[in-house]
């Protein structure tokens, strides 16, 4: 008995690319976990971290199903999008730090930061809840921000523009007192007070 073979085109032709259909499914898949997070930023801001996950879904355009097989409990959402904006800050962080005089440096930097504690106001609750799967974010947030803050005032004493005696885990906890619980901008009395405290750090004013 005779086998006929299938021709070598055809077998191409239904035996899917080994890397084309994966590396798209990757890269739909990033997209959707961005956009879930930005959606659940500002519905979390909005709404607080107790908003319907329809509503997160709703937002980012996608089913609620995808919101789930991205994450699976709402305190993996909270998490990571807690994680993104500490890195957010940390990126724009390092390019200001790159860019301008380090007194100069600083008040970008605390302007930066204070847009970062009005974003995680939305998660407060969550946060401060006692829960266990918040427990590493203390550190995670020091361990990424605290070191380039250090390297701002450093930078600054050994320039003579910024006191040498305050360390950035005092400064990233005196700012978020200040922006916390109030609206943040140069207008209001967190951002007057902010601008008070930071004139107390800087000793020249860089033009």
């Amino acid at each position: 008995m005779s086998t006929k073979l299938m021709p070598a085109s055809s077998a191409r032709a239904i035996i899917p690319s080994p890397e084309t259909a994966p590396r798209r499914k990757r890269a739909d898949a990033l997209r959707n976990t961005e956009t879930i997070l930005e959606a659940a930023k500002a519905v979390f801001a909005e709404s607080g971290v107790d908003a319907p996950m329809r509503d997160i879904a709703a937002r980012a355009g996608v089913g609620v199903g995808t919101v789930y097989r991205n994450y699976a409990v709402r305190s993996d959402l909270i998490i990571a999008v807690f994680r993104s904006e500490v890195d957010a800050t940390a990126a724009e962080g390092r390019r200001i730090a790159e860019d301008n005089e380090p007194a100069d440096a600083l008040r970008l930097w605390a302007a930066r930061f204070a847009r970062f504690i009005a974003t995680k106001r939305g998660l407060a609750d969550a946060l401060h809840s006692g829960d266990p799967a918040y427990q590493t974010l203390p550190a995670y947030f020091l361990g990424t921000l605290a070191p380039q803050l250090q390297s701002i005032l450093d930078a600054g004493a050994r320039a003579g523009t910024i006191r040498d005696d305050v360390r950035a885990e005092d400064v990233l906890h005196a700012l978020s007192r200040l922006a916390d619980g109030a609206e943040v901008g140069p207008g209001n009395g967190a951002g007057r007070m902010a601008d008070v405290f930071l004139d107390g750090l800087i000793l020249t004013t860089t033009t």
